[in-house]
């Protein structure tokens, strides 16, 4: 990597961390359904060894640690150590002496064959350059008959945190496709029969999929949606960026308009269908 591409990466992690500084215990608050069920469906209990991957700011890592119990152990990975700190900071903040948060790629994960239980991955499987390789750095560290549940999207348009900004653009100017299924992206996996095909190559079989709607900013005051979509960042701001500044304007007004429509009560919140799977990793001689 160039001296200039590491500082991209470096200013776009800083700007990531910030964001989640900002935003982190709404999302957590809001996506803890989410985090919950995925843990039901894991089956974590006490006593229980847990590896989260793509950790992030500690969901669902923190809330399974307070599930396994000081006899159990939680190990959150992330390839940001940022972010890590936040969640680092909140396993603090709850007395949580049982997790652990290290910077590691899920891809050449080396964990210790059969090390754990259960492990999850909540939204980050489909932003990884070689998904597969991290399912089967998974199913190396997972017991004989472990769980994996993965967090990912559904289709675009059943995922509006993701979707709405982009289908308003198209309004306004030509829009690139989406990545494909070989992309990372926010919808690598939103056709469920790419991920199970994915997870069944890698070792696993396929015990149960189930969808949830989620959460994952509100406000009493739309505009303040409108902000977030423009500090998450991506494609589609830096598209809406080109655009000449009346068209700016037009774009975040039709947008506004459009989440005021979404409003319940004193809340408008923007969010999608997360789509649940559940994996259970064969025994060597099974695969």
């Amino acid at each position: 990597m160039s001296d200039t591409s590491r500082e991209q990466l470096d200013a776009s992690r800083a700007r990531m961390v910030e964001f989640w500084r900002c935003h982190d215990e709404m999302e957590a608050r809001l996506s803890r359904p989410l985090t919950e069920r995925m843990l039901d469906l894991a089956g974590v209990s006490r006593r229980m060894h847990v590896l989260d991957v793509a950790s992030g700011r500690g969901e669902p890592a923190v809330p399974a640690a307070h599930r396994v119990g000081p006899q159990g152990r939680v190990l959150g990975i992330d390839l940001v150590d940022g972010v890590l700190e936040l969640a680092r900071a909140r396993a603090r903040r709850e007395g949580l002496e049982n997790i652990a948060f290290q910077v590691a790629d899920a891809e050449t994960l080396q964990a210790g064959a059969g090390t754990f239980d259960v492990a999850t991955l909540r939204w980050g499987l489909m932003y990884m350059r070689a998904p597969e390789r991290a399912l089967a750095s998974i199913h190396r560290a997972l017991k004989p008959g472990g769980a994996l549940v993965i967090a990912s999207w559904a289709e675009p348009a059943r995922v509006p945190w993701a979707s709405l900004a982009r289908r308003i653009l198209e309004r306004y100017r030509e829009v690139p496709p989406l990545p494909s299924a070989d992309e990372p992206g926010v919808f690598r996996h939103a056709d469920p029969a790419v991920l199970e095909a994915a997870l069944v190559r890698n070792g696993f079989s396929v015990e149960a999929s189930e969808e949830l709607e989620v959460p994952v900013v509100e406000s009493s005051d739309a505009r303040d949606l409108v902000t977030w979509i423009q500090q998450l960042g991506g494609p589609v701001v830096k598209l809406v960026g080109e655009l000449p500044e009346p068209r700016q304007r037009a774009w975040e007004a039709e947008l506004l308009a459009e989440l005021e429509r979404r409003r319940t009560g004193d809340k408008v919140s923007l969010g999608g269908v997360t789509r649940l799977t559940l994996g259970t990793a064969l025994a060597a001689g099974l695969v």
